[in-house]
């Protein structure tokens, strides 16, 4: 985070962390910011902040747990706003500019956050991967940018189940998204749906596309999965930058499963404030940071999707396979 973004961050949040204490002198709000932030950039146990800083171990747990609430609470309307129609196709532009997707509102994938197993909790955040986890679902524009996220889903929720119990499932079905009307795709007369992109962990919808079965044989299929595959880049990205710019991804998080969510609230909220106020940021990574993270993909899930939901995906293959498709990868 750079100094002009950590300045303004303080600026916003300051009358908000401050605390008076007759007995003892407080902690200033520079102070507090500064070890919250240490703690998400770091990964450092709350023991070794507390010697850095001179402070109480619970103080400094305390802290954290406030100061991340606090961070929520003031900046996520702002960084993560409830998106209107006209945002909807500015995003979806950038997708078309940036990534040769046409109607995409968003690429969308969740990963199991890995943490240290909650006391009396028994099998309920234990996943496929034989460890203790929260899962994160979260929706990415063309540039990296978080839209939407959920978190709390318990680990050992089918993978499946994590996205079709989410409020962005509930109302991408019931409308109350602002999504545009449907339009033709770029240079036919095809008319199709605006769309978000998942992988195969997720169902096809008439408003979400998932790639074909691998390994058919079916040229189509292939250059649809390819051109898929390519515009999820950016929701990797996004995952790729959060784990590199906030180490406590690195190893199981240690906290009840509360403080876990707002952690990960937090660390999202962040990563769209920094990248707003930061004009070099950059929009890749380096993959060994995700592979070395403790973030864990969804499970590929198999299932039934609704004949119009074929038909929808059908329209989206045909343009990639067009000439007019074609030629618009050849520019990318």
């Amino acid at each position: 985070m750079s100094v002009k973004s950590f300045d303004e961050l303080l600026a916003r949040i300051q009358d908000h962390i401050k605390h008076h204490n007759m007995f003892r002198i407080p902690v200033r709000p520079v102070e507090r910011l500064a070890v919250t932030l240490r703690f998400l950039a770091t990964g450092d146990s709350h023991m070794t902040i507390s010697f850095s800083y001179r402070l109480g171990h619970s103080t400094v747990n305390k802290i954290v747990k406030e100061t991340c609430k606090i961070i929520v609470d003031q900046l996520m309307s702002e960084v993560l706003p409830e998106m209107t129609t006209e945002m909807w196709k500015a995003v979806a532009e950038d997708f078309w500019l940036l990534w040769n997707f046409p109607n995409c509102l968003g690429a969308l994938d969740g990963k199991h956050v890995v943490i240290e197993a909650p006391p009396n909790s028994g099998s309920l955040f234990f996943n496929y991967k034989s460890t203790f986890s929260i899962v994160l679902l979260a929706l990415v524009d063309a540039k990296c940018n978080f839209i939407y996220i959920n978190v709390g889903a318990q680990g050992k929720n089918h993978d499946a189940g994590i996205f079709m119990t989410s409020s962005l499932r509930q109302r991408l079905e019931n409308g109350t998204l602002n999504i545009p009307q449907n339009r033709a795709l770029p240079g036919t007369n095809i008319v199709a749906p605006y769309v978000i992109i998942g992988d195969s962990a997720f169902p096809l919808k008439t408003y979400l596309l998932r790639p074909y079965p691998y390994n058919s044989g079916n040229r189509e299929f292939e250059v649809f999965n390819y051109r898929l595959g390519l515009a999820r880049r950016c929701v990797e990205n996004a995952f790729g930058i959060l784990t590199q710019k906030f180490r406590i991804y690195q190893g199981r998080i240690k906290m009840n499963p509360a403080s876990v969510d707002n952690i990960i609230l937090t660390t999202c909220v962040l990563h769209n404030f920094i990248r707003k106020n930061s004009e070099n940021e950059v929009n890749s990574f380096n993959l060994e940071s995700l592979e070395d993270s403790s973030l864990n993909n969804l499970r590929s899930q198999g299932g039934s999707a609704s004949s119009q939901a074929f038909r929808e995906r059908e329209k989206f293959k045909v343009f990639f396979n067009s000439p007019v498709g074609i030629s618009s990868m050849s520019e990318y």
